[in-house]
């Protein structure tokens, strides 16, 4: 991720920060990705939890990466076992000033209160209860370890889901919605971005709720692709809908499979 500031038009941006209502009802599952599932992923997962959406993040790279003091010494973990507690203590005893200057430590300190720590994409097995993820923001309703739409961060890592995906053969046969809103890699861009991808998931669910009132929620909860074919085809049109209100964050859309 960059260390610096970038900027954006934030005329558009939703409500409040912070912990909304939680109105009840149905609620799509979301999953949100970037390189390192540290700074937009995180932020993303921090707003959907606070509006008490279901939701995961992952982080698509072999190793996640922090900027160090040069371009050529970056602070580099591995995904999956070193905590955002045990990152944020090591950065704070190496350069404290530096790091915070650079935002490392307030978004360390965020992450550690949303989640343990990085999880990668390829790792995630799709489908196996995530029994041991009780404590994480938003994990109510994904226990079964599966989600309806996931969010990348950037091209690179929408492909890197797509080809995953294509990979693993689509063994759950359940259809999935991959959107990628494309987000810089800096922490002012990071919180625009959330903001843009609760509004989007908004839209979605609104949607999924009225599609599944129609279909039965039986029916729709299954997640097949004849009891979803109804919502899925109004995806696009919110999407295209969306992105004239966030113009600044080009997305992309794909239909995949679990």
């Amino acid at each position: 991720m960059e260390a610096a500031n970038g900027s954006a038009n934030t005329a558009s941006a939703p409500a409040a920060n912070g912990e909304r209502d939680d109105p009840g009802g149905f609620k799509l599952k979301f999953c949100t990705v970037c390189a390192s599932n540290q700074n937009r992923s995180m932020e993303a997962h921090l707003r959907l939890s606070q509006a008490h959406y279901p939701v995961i993040s992952f982080g698509t790279g072999s190793l996640v990466r922090l900027p160090g003091p040069s371009i050529t010494q970056p602070n580099v973990y591995q995904f999956n076992k070193v905590s955002y507690d045990a990152m944020y203590k090591e950065l704070h005893e190496k350069d404290p000033r530096l790091y915070t200057a650079n935002g490392l430590l307030n978004m360390l300190g965020r992450n550690r209160q949303v989640k343990w720590g990085p999880e990668r994409w390829q790792d995630w097995q799709i489908g196996i209860p995530r029994t041991d993820h009780a404590s994480d923001r938003g994990s109510e309703g994904t226990e079964g370890g599966v989600v309806d739409v996931v969010f990348t961060c950037e091209e690179r890592c929408w492909d890197a889901v797509i080809d995953d995906l294509l990979n693993r053969g689509s063994p759950l046969n359940r259809p999935v919605h991959v959107i990628n809103v494309d987000i810089k890699d800096n922490h002012e861009e990071a919180s625009i971005g959330g903001r843009g991808i609760l509004d989007l998931a908004d839209s979605l669910n609104n949607a999924a709720k009225e599609e599944r009132e129609n279909v039965g929620s039986a029916a729709f909860d299954m997640a097949s692709a004849a009891s979803r074919a109804s919502f899925d085809e109004r995806v696009p049109e919110i999407v295209g809908e969306w992105q004239e209100r966030w113009p600044n964050l080009p997305a992309t859309w794909t239909l995949a499979w679990f």
